[in-house]
C-alpha cells in the first residue's frame, strides 16, 4: 500500500519545525519572538494526553499531505498549530481563547486584520459540537476540521489509545456520567451521513472511522 494510503506517523522534530518555518514564509511574514517555544510548552502541559504534541504531529503530517489542496495553506498550518493551543478540559471557551491567541500573534507579526480574522475562524470551525457556517463557505475550514477529526479514523490500536487518552483527560467525571456523555458525542459523529469532507480524507478515514466508532459504543455500553 502507498505511504499516502496509510495513517501518518507523526512528524519529527525537524519536520515539524519545517511546517512552521513554510507557513509564515507563506504570510511573508516572521514569527514572534519567542511564539514557537511558547505553543510546544503549551502542547506540552501535564494534563494533556490527547490533545498532546501527538496530535499537533499527526494534524501537521497530514497537512504536509494534502496542503496542495488548501487554498491558503500557510493559514491551515498556522490554524493547526494554534487550534488546541489553550486546552483545558473543564473549560469551554478553548477554541475561542485558541483563535484569540492566534489572532493577537498573527496581528503583532505585522499581518492584516483579514489574515487574522480567517485564522481565527479557521481555529473556531474545529468546534465539532456543531457545524459552523464558516464550512459552509471555507475550502480550508472544511480540511482543516478533516485533519482535526483524522484520529477518528486512524488504526483500531491508535484509536483505542485516543480513546483511553480522552478518558484521562475527563478522569475528574464520574464514570455513569462520562460514559452517557462520550457515547453522545460519539454517536453524533457516527450518525452524520458524511464524517469528512475531502474525497481524501473520506478515502482515508471513514470507513475505518466508523469501525472505530461502532466499537467505541460498544466498549461504552459494557
Amino acid at each position: 500500500m502507498p505511504v499516502s494510503d496509510t495513517y501518518p506517523a507523526p512528524l519529527d522534530d525537524a519536520a515539524l519545525g519545517a511546517t512552521w518555518d513554510a507557513a509564515w514564509w507563506s504570510l511573508g511574514r516572521p514569527a514572534p519572538a519567542g511564539l514557537l517555544s511558547e505553543l510546544m510548552a503549551a502542547w506540552s502541559e501535564p494534563h494533556r494526553h490527547h490533545h498532546d504534541q501527538r496530535h499537533l504531529r499527526e494534524c501537521l503530517a497530514l497537512w504536509t499531505r494534502w496542503q496542495r489542496h488548501c487554498e491558503r495553506p500557510g493559514e491551515v498550518a498556522i490554524a493547526l498549530w494554534f487550534h488546541d493551543a489553550i486546552y483545558a478540559p473543564r473549560d469551554g471557551s478553548n477554541e475561542l481563547n485558541s483563535a484569540a491567541w492566534v489572532a493577537r500573534s498573527l496581528t503583532r507579526a505585522g499581518a492584516d486584520s483579514d489574515t487574522a480574522q480567517r485564522v481565527h475562524d479557521l481555529v473556531m470551525a474545529t468546534q465539532h459540537g456543531a457545524t459552523p457556517a464558516t464550512l459552509a463557505s471555507s475550502l480550508d475550514a472544511r480540511l482543516l476540521v478533516d485533519i482535526d477529526l483524522s484520529i477518528l479514523g486512524s488504526p483500531a490500536e491508535r484509536f483505542e489509545r485516543y480513546d483511553q487518552d480522552v478518558r484521562k483527560e475527563y478522569a475528574w467525571v464520574p464514570g455513569f456520567r462520562y460514559q452517557e456523555a462520550r457515547a453522545q458525542v460519539l454517536q453524533s459523529f457516527l450518525d452524520r451521513p458524511r464524517l469528512y469532507h475531502g474525497e481524501g480524507a473520506v478515502a482515508l478515514l471513514d470507513s475505518q472511522a466508523r469501525i472505530n466508532l461502532v466499537a467505541a459504543l460498544s466498549r461504552l455500553a459494557q
